[in-house]
């Protein structure tokens, strides 16, 4: 049978299947679309697949590319390959790109994650730019290198660090797929990124925090009024900044002035009391007001589905923007008010360590001032203390509080 005359069959429109060499079978559907069909015996069952559609290329395949097709797919099957399975295989790990490969990671990530979206805005920043669009399987080692210098370079080592085993996950996770069976990320290690990383020691003083909130207060346009409070709640609480930036108003009683911290909410996976001194309650009260009827105390300044409440990166952001390592919408830096006021730099997780030091300044006992910010106690007094020392963290927060108001105010 040659075109012309599978042409005129397929044109009468009657449904069924005809035979046109050997394996190769020509089937009419009810739509009266026809498509080519691969006829063989595997493992001792007759089987079928639909190997295109019947017409001139591209969109169709013709006659003798038909033939051509099923020789090879026989010779497959003599040995031993299922074109079926072989297909079915190939719907479930064909050969991605890098994105497909990070979005079902991320998805797993989701998961098992507290905060999934750390390595979301890695990849989303730093490494989906580079390699995103490249199919796993053609990702060089060379190419991952050149990411994490060229983080590295920008000053960034912890998320050249981060980057790089991100990346370690992601090409094991594409092995997992079927999708490469190289990991061009392995040979690596974190001297060859951001080496290794030193804890901060950074923290603040009384004469700083003054300088700090002064420059705040000055430029609220660029460190808004909530990001202020934030700011002096982490100061004087110490809690963690997720702590603080996810609270929910519900947490709170201002009357008897005490926050209940959920242990599901908490590092430590610890309930905690916070008692929260009486010169703060003026700054949550505004707080409340500002938050409109929002559940939480910092509601999310955008509309997100994926949470009420402010980003991680939030307060961060605000911060770098007074160091000035942030641009405007103009693309123009912003100025270095901070820097330029005298101060060293600092991020917001280091007002968790001012709270620390400035307590331990104002001669409250350490472990008082540990349980302050809501650190797990070693060994067998963590065993055997289960006293919350209440009483002794409200005057340690209330002095810590009274001193520093009396400072920036």
């Amino acid at each position: 049978m040659n075109h012309a005359q599978l042409k005129s069959l397929v044109k009468t429109g009657v449904v069924g299947m005809t035979a046109i060499d050997k394996g190769l079978y020509i089937r009419i559907a009810e739509s009266g679309v026809a498509f080519w069909v691969f006829r063989y015996s595997a493992n001792g069952k007759r089987r079928q697949i639909i190997i295109g559609k019947f017409g001139k290329p591209p969109e169709g395949m013709s006659l003798t590319d038909a033939r051509d097709l099923v020789a090879q797919k026989r010779a497959d099957v003599r040995n031993g390959l299922d074109p079926l399975a072989e297909k079915k295989r190939a719907s479930v790990s064909e050969l991605q790109t890098v994105d497909d490969v990070a979005v079902d990671w991320l998805t797993q990530c989701e998961k098992r994650l507290e905060n999934p979206q750390i390595p979301k805005r890695v990849y989303k920043k730093e490494i989906g730019p580079t390699i995103g669009e490249l199919k796993a399987s053609q990702v060089r080692a060379t190419d991952i290198l050149k990411i994490i210098r060229q983080i590295t370079d920008s000053g960034r080592p912890s998320i050249s660090n981060d980057a790089l085993m991100y990346m370690k996950q992601i090409f094991n996770h594409a092995i997992k797929l079927g999708v490469t069976n190289n990991n061009p990320a392995l040979p690596f290690s974190i001297k060859d990124a951001g080496g290794t990383e030193k804890s901060r020691t950074r923290a603040l003083s009384f004469q700083e925090l003054e300088v700090f909130f002064s420059c705040c207060r000055k430029h609220s346009n660029i460190f808004t009024r909530d990001n202020y409070i934030a700011a002096l709640l982490l100061a004087t609480l110490g809690v963690r900044k997720t702590e603080l930036t996810a609270a929910k108003w519900e947490e709170f009683d201002l009357k008897e002035r005490m926050w209940r911290l959920d242990a599901s909410r908490t590092k430590t996976d610890a309930h905690i009391r916070i008692p929260i001194p009486e010169l703060l309650i003026p700054f949550l009260e505004e707080l409340n007001i500002r938050a409109c009827g929002s559940e939480y105390l910092f509601p999310n300044r955008r509309a997100s589905k994926r949470r009420g409440y402010i980003s991680d990166d939030t307060l961060n952001h605000a911060l770098n923007k007074m160091f000035g390592k942030k641009v405007d919408s103009n693309k123009e830096p912003y100025p270095n008010i901070l820097g330029e006021a005298g101060l060293e730099y600092f991020v917001i997780h280091d007002l968790r360590r001012t709270c620390r030091s400035l307590l331990a300044e104002l001669q409250v006992p350490p472990h008082i001032a540990e349980r302050c910010l809501n650190h797990k106690q070693k060994g067998v007094e963590g065993v055997y203390d289960r006293y919350d020392y209440l009483d002794e963290r409200t005057d340690a927060l209330n002095k810590l509080t009274n001193r520093l108001i009396k400072v920036i105010e």
